[in-house]
């Protein structure tokens, strides 16, 4: 009982210095959203009935989705590739992944304008191989916000898999191969189970980035693409609408808690040790 106490006596400080800067202001924006005028839950009647919210919503979902799944796949073989590299070159290509994480997001962010847009790199090393005759209108569209987070988000799918990867003994695979299993199978059955928290922490890590990013989406989507981060900035600091800016902050939040817990019951449902 007194191991108990000292228990809660460590961690309360802690809480209630999560509760104080973390929880309360997030359910004072909750309790916000409630007090229109018009009625209780009127705010969230003006969001899900006007088509251009919901389209943000939707169009937010689905780049924070594509993202996560390219982020997946690419951080997979990559942190497979350097978890089964020697120890020498394996601390090269983790400094190489980790290294454009030593940057803002809004320089690396910025990099993509000059590299997507009319007279960037890529439009001018197109011309000179003559693969088209005139630039192409590469900037302000949903995949150039696509790539620019994925971008972003691999590297830190990377660290989270390597880890995990690292840790799937080479004697398991060798084993299934002795007992007949294809590369193929020894990887569906073998490495795949053991690495399903490592993918779900990352994919959760990757998907609630994406869907709450505002740099990135403001500066290679601008307003043709816009997404929930740069909706709700125009609603608090432009219109200064704060009861719309907070119901959307609302709804980000709700998108946010369901994609944890979604992702966690896949966790238990496809690894049930690891649950």
């Amino acid at each position: 009982m007194t191991h108990r106490f000292y228990a809660w006596a460590l961690a309360l400080p802690a809480t209630l210095m999560v509760f104080l800067f973390l929880g309360l202001p997030v359910l004072s924006t909750l309790a916000l959203t409630f007090g229109d005028p018009k009625g209780p839950v009127a705010a969230y009647a003006a969001f899900f009935n006007s088509r251009f919210r919901m389209t943000v919503l939707w169009r937010t979902m689905e780049v924070a989705l594509i993202t996560t799944i390219l982020s997946v796949g690419i951080g997979f073989v990559v942190a497979w590739v350097v978890a089964r590299t020697p120890s020498r070159l394996k601390s090269i290509l983790i400094i190489a992944a980790v290294f454009p994480l030593l940057t803002g997001v809004v320089v690396r962010s910025f990099a993509w304008l000059v590299i997507l847009g009319k007279n960037g790199i890529l439009n001018s090393f197109l011309i000179w191989a003559g693969v088209i005759s005139e630039p192409l209108s590469m900037l302000y569209t949903q995949g150039s916000v696509i790539v620019a987070m994925v971008y972003l988000f691999v590297p830190l799918m990377i660290l989270t898999l390597v880890g995990v990867l690292e840790g799937i003994p080479q004697d398991l695979t060798d084993a299934a191969a002795s007992l007949g299993a294809t590369p193929a199978a020894a990887f569906r059955q073998v490495v795949l189970p053991m690495a399903v928290p490592g993918l779900i922490v990352g994919a959760v890590l990757v998907f609630t980035g994406s869907f709450t990013s505002y740099a990135t989406p403001q500066l290679l989507g601008g307003e043709r693409q816009m997404m929930m981060g740069t909706f709700l900035y125009q609603r608090a600091m432009v219109t200064f609408d704060w009861l719309g800016a907070s119901t959307i902050a609302a709804v980000m939040v709700v998108v946010t808690l369901a994609t944890v817990l979604a992702m966690s019951k896949l966790a238990r449902r496809l690894n049930p040790v690891a649950g």
